[in-house]
């Protein structure tokens, strides 16, 4: 199908849709406009040599602000990563795709990567690579999209995220009668989100077609067929499955929780820790939060979870949140670092440090986590809409 007719047919398809608008985000939008503002003066303080600045930094943009044009570039670029052969070699077996060389070094890292002093680093620079990668391995020419979560949270099921058009990150997943999702897991849940209407095959939208090859290591759902290798890495190929939760949204994603979480959170233990939920007190955190808009598989399971490519939206919101909370004081925040080695210091690590490396296998070089604490600085040059 032509780019024109596609963009028709999907513009006919929202015209048909039930009327849905997004949720005011005045909250957090005022905020990361005064943190704009700040980091602008911060910058010029520095008399810094780098060639990047707030005039010729790349912009990231909201889903909502790109045209028909605009996201169904973003999605053929995606479409166009997996299409490419992987460069993992042995190192992660499964892998048949570029697209299956992110999601392996994901799995292969997750516990060293999560409940983390480098969470927010790793996962900056992670989406930055891929970011990149669409850019130069699939002639890509705008920069990741990301979706502020509030302004769907209160009905994700209908909004045009996930409307199952061809400008929609995909649709639903089939209806199969299934129990709710364990968070953290099934296996060690601490509270359960309620079944949704999908869990089965997403059948509409772009990525309809898609097959996953790795995991699942930590399912959120029942009855998968096991991956032949214990850590995930093996060949598993199945369809991209969903169960959207308005549910999930609500509890982890509102406009009022990303606000109290910027506000209220001064340090970066307690804003990290809080960004990433406590589970225990049965609190979602915006990050489980947003990963169980779609849960399925491999969307619900922490390890593998880059493998439905909501993914790199939802982190890309998370890198957003960071920067704001960042540029509220950047004097004394954009090198804040806290935290150890190992997800939730299990087993006991040693303190993260901004000497540490991250590593995200063949897809780029390791950098110093010092490298990764400013988006203008090193190899980044971006900033957020």
């Amino acid at each position: 199908m032509h780019l024109a007719s596609t963009v028709a047919a999907a513009s006919l398809l929202a015209a048909n849709a039930h009327a849905w608008s997004p949720s005011p985000t005045n909250g957090t939008d005022k905020l990361a406009q005064e943190g704009l503002a700040n980091l602008e003066a911060y910058h010029k303080s520095l008399n810094s040599s780098s060639s990047c600045n707030l005039g010729n930094a790349a912009v990231r943009r909201e889903w909502l602000t790109l045209s028909d044009e605009e996201k169904i570039a973003y999605i053929s670029a995606v479409k166009c990563l997996m299409s490419k052969p992987s460069i993992s070699g042995d190192a992660i077996p499964g892998a048949k795709s570029r697209y299956d060389d992110f999601v392996g070094v994901h799995i292969n890292q997750t516990l060293s990567i999560h409940a983390t002093g480098n969470f927010l680093s790793w996962h900056r620079y992670f989406t930055w690579t891929y970011e990149h990668a669409l850019r130069e391995e699939c002639g890509y020419e705008g920069y990741q999209p990301y979706i502020n979560w509030g302004k769907y949270a209160h009905d994700i099921v209908g909004s045009p995220l996930f409307d199952g058009s061809e400008t929609s990150i995909g649709g639903d997943g089939e209806f199969i009668p299934h129990q709710g999702f364990g968070i953290p897991s099934n296996d060690a849940p601490e509270f359960v989100i309620p079944p949704g209407n999908g869990s089965g095959c997403v059948t509409t939208g772009p990525f309809r077609n898609m097959t996953v090859r790795l995991g699942p290591v930590t399912p959120s759902l029942y009855n998968l067929t096991a991956n032949p290798r214990a850590d995930g890495l093996g060949l598993n190929p199945r369809c991209l499955r969903r169960d959207l939760s308005n549910i999930g949204a609500r509890r982890g994603s509102t406009e009022d929780i990303s606000y109290e979480l910027i506000s209220n959170r001064t340090d970066i233990i307690s804003f990290q820790n809080r960004m990433q939920g406590d589970f225990p007190n049965k609190y979602f955190g915006v990050h489980a939060g947003g990963h169980f808009w779609v849960g399925g598989d491999p969307g619900g399971d922490l390890y593998a979870s880059p493998g439905d490519p909501y993914f790199f939206l939802h982190h890309a919101q998370i890198d957003r949140t960071w920067w704001i909370w960042q540029n509220q004081d950047p004097k004394n925040r954009q090198n804040a670092i806290g935290g150890t080695n190992t997800i939730f210091n299990f087993p006991p690590s040693a303190n993260t440090t901004l000497e540490d490396l991250i590593d995200i296998g063949v897809n780029a070089p390791a950098i110093k986590i010092g490298s990764a604490m400013s988006t203008l600085k090193n190899q980044f040059c971006y900033t957020y809409a």
